[in-house]
């Protein structure tokens, strides 16, 4: 079964600079301490990323995984689903962007992952405060 986490966060940041940010994925290992290498596999006809590879640390070793994008709620919400990953079954999430009444960004992060190997409970938390930092990591982007 898969396990579930969700963080939001408020960003100083205007909705279109966190989503520029959010799809240039391209550019995650400059600013996503766990992204090592990212590829675009595929692009949609926009011309947006649909398929990428990453290459990120994971519980003391490298993982890979292929996410499909889905941008038909663009751009207030970026959706994703694996496609293949090595010690993950699934990853399903999503990030929404809300617009502020001061002009800035509310980011919410969904994230539904289930792992090939049970893992111990202690472990999933180091796990998931690892995963959900990257709202952490968006925010200090987009401020910047």
């Amino acid at each position: 079964m898969a396990e579930t986490a969700s963080q939001t966060t408020i960003i100083a940041a205007a909705p279109a600079r966190v989503w520029e940010i959010a799809i240039d994925f391209e550019r995650y290992p400059e600013w996503a301490k766990d992204v090592k290498d990212v590829i675009v596999r595929g692009r949609d006809s926009e011309g947006r990323p649909n398929e990428v590879e990453f290459r990120t640390s994971a519980l003391g070793r490298s993982t890979h995984y292929t996410l499909a994008y889905d941008y038909s709620q663009a751009p207030s919400v970026l959706a994703w689903r694996m496609l293949r990953g090595d010690i993950m079954r699934t990853i399903d999430g999503a990030y929404h962007f809300t617009p502020t009444d001061d002009g800035g960004t509310e980011a919410r992060y969904d994230l539904a992952i289930e792992l090939v190997v049970p893992l111990p409970g202690f472990v999933k938390r180091r796990a998931e405060v690892r995963i959900l930092n990257s709202v952490r990591e968006l925010k200090i982007r987009a401020e910047a």
